[in-house]
């Protein structure tokens, strides 16, 4: 890393601080470090969602997923439109109308407390090993393009977030997503500047080559379920981006911060809308590296079968000085703003579904200062964990969907059926749990047999099981009333 591309990096890191000191305030209130003043501006919270769902792991895996096949990734976009026309029209006005800065009191109001719990308990499961897993990945990130030490890339990353997380409250992590936002979505179109010039003859000679090996493609039009078809994706993608814009409290709470209902649906289209065009630039970095290497052919021999390994020894060997620097902050950004939002949000759940209702400010908010440390320390600890057992994190991805699976599927029954029995949704949420892990554990199983579906569809079946059950059981309530 030459001293142009450290003075880039430290200025960045530096500057992310300084946000958050502007936005401490000696009259601090609870409800002001979860949900802002309201007047921050719809354009931050509309870059803080688009932040807050990409991370690093978006940055060098999309690239390195165009690299080694094809933009079939890019399907899972694709479907980003529809999962937000949904979340604008039926559940950001549910949760303004509760005005709750916790998702999960709506599952309490619906089907009783013992959803929340349910809900609130999955979620926060899930937010800490995903933000360990995403320390993890960065550090390996960093090592792999600086040689920096991981344990100290761990701990530096989630001490530093935490820290600029609890100075600022909300409206930092609002801030420094907006920012991080930017320098992500440049420093991914210097790459393809960069790229597009290096060819030996020009633009043309990209398109050439990537066509020529069907780098393009998105995937197959067929009917298969246990192949990752264009179908089989574009509805994962659906399910997928509707648990995130619709019940992820890390989204959720932006829409509450919103001033006004209009504002707060503006942000979840615009910002999910924006994830299209800046997705299609990764893959477009990841199919350009590909024409790039098999036309320079100067690609070392020990990452010819390693894809995800290209854009980082892209970014270190053939990227100007500066730019280099601007790369790596910007991967940086793409962590920092994914974990911040972490931290905030489920320090906020904490706070609102478990924390005794008739504390003072004081004790409020040293819960929340506690608590986004105590999940700091998970996470790093997860992270930690990782470096010496990588087997975690594929057992992580494979198993997560018996955790995260009901919740969605819960909140489909509340906002979109009349069940008024607990019992419909208790029998619905079991069915789809017991549907969840015979689809996960039975490739497992049996490992020589096809499997019954492709681990997308996973969620996917869950949650219509959840779903179906409990409509089911309604109708056959109301039934037996009207015999």
């Amino acid at each position: 890393m030459s001293n142009i591309d450290l003075i880039v990096f430290i200025a960045y890191l530096i500057g992310t601080l300084y946000l958050s000191v502007i936005f401490f305030s000696k009259k601090r209130t609870s409800k002001s470090f979860t949900l802002g003043s309201g007047k921050t501006p719809q354009w931050v919270v509309t870059l803080s969602i688009f932040a807050t769902f990409v991370s690093s792991i978006s940055y060098l895996a999309l690239p390195g997923s165009a690299y080694g096949t094809n933009w079939n990734a890019f399907v899972f976009s694709l479907s980003i439109p529809i999962a937000a026309l949904i979340t604008v029209r039926y559940f950001i006005p549910v949760y303004r109308t509760i005005n709750s800065s916790s998702a999960y009191t709506y599952m309490e109001q619906r089907f009783g407390p013992w959803a929340k719990i349910y809900v609130s308990i999955c979620y926060i499961s899930t937010q800490l090993v995903r933000v360990g897993t995403i320390i993890y990945l960065l550090a390996l990130a960093i090592n792999m393009i600086l040689g920096w030490d991981m344990i100290t890339v761990i701990i530096f990353t989630g001490v530093f977030v935490t820290v600029y997380s609890i100075i600022g409250g909300i409206e930092a992590v609002l801030w420094t997503d907006a920012i991080q936002g930017i320098v992500l979505i440049l420093g991914a179109v210097f790459c393809v500047v960069i790229l597009v010039v290096g060819m030996p003859e020009g633009p043309g000679q990209l398109f050439e080559v990537a066509i020529e090996d069907d780098k393009f493609s998105l995937g197959d039009f067929g009917g298969s379920i246990i192949e990752p078809t264009f179908w089989v994706v574009f509805i994962y993608g659906i399910f997928i981006n509707l648990q995130n814009f619709g019940i992820d409290q890390n989204y959720i709470q932006r829409y509450m911060v919103s001033s006004s209902d209009a504002n707060a649906k503006k942000s979840a289209f615009y910002g999910g809308m924006l994830y299209l065009p800046v997705s299609a630039i990764f893959l477009f970095i990841g199919t350009a590296l590909y024409a790039y290497y098999n036309v320079n052919s100067d690609l070392p021999q020990g990452l010819v079968n390693a894809p995800d390994k290209v854009f980082p020894h892209f970014i270190v060997n053939e990227l100007p000085q500066g730019v280099s620097g601007l790369l790596i902050a910007s991967i940086f950004a793409a962590g920092m703003s994914t974990i911040s939002t972490s931290f905030n949000s489920t320090s906020t759940v904490l706070l609102t579904d478990y924390f005794k209702k008739n504390a003072g400010e004081n004790q409020k908010l040293w819960f929340l200062y506690g608590s986004t440390v105590v999940i700091c320390l998970i996470s790093i600890m997860i992270a930690l964990v990782m470096i010496d057992v990588k087997s975690i994190l594929d057992v992580w991805w494979k198993y997560a969907s018996i955790l995260s699976g009901g919740m969605l599927g819960l909140f489909l029954l509340g906002i979109f059926s009349n069940i008024k029995r607990n019992s419909h949704a208790v029998i619905g949420l079991v069915v789809g749990i017991l549907t969840i892990l015979v689809l996960t554990l039975y490739s497992a199983i049996f490992p020589e047999r096809e499997p019954l579906a492709h681990s997308y569809l996973t969620t996917v079946i869950g949650t219509l099981a959840i779903f179906l059950t409990g409509i089911l059981m309604y109708f056959l309530k109301e039934k037996k009333r009207e015999n």
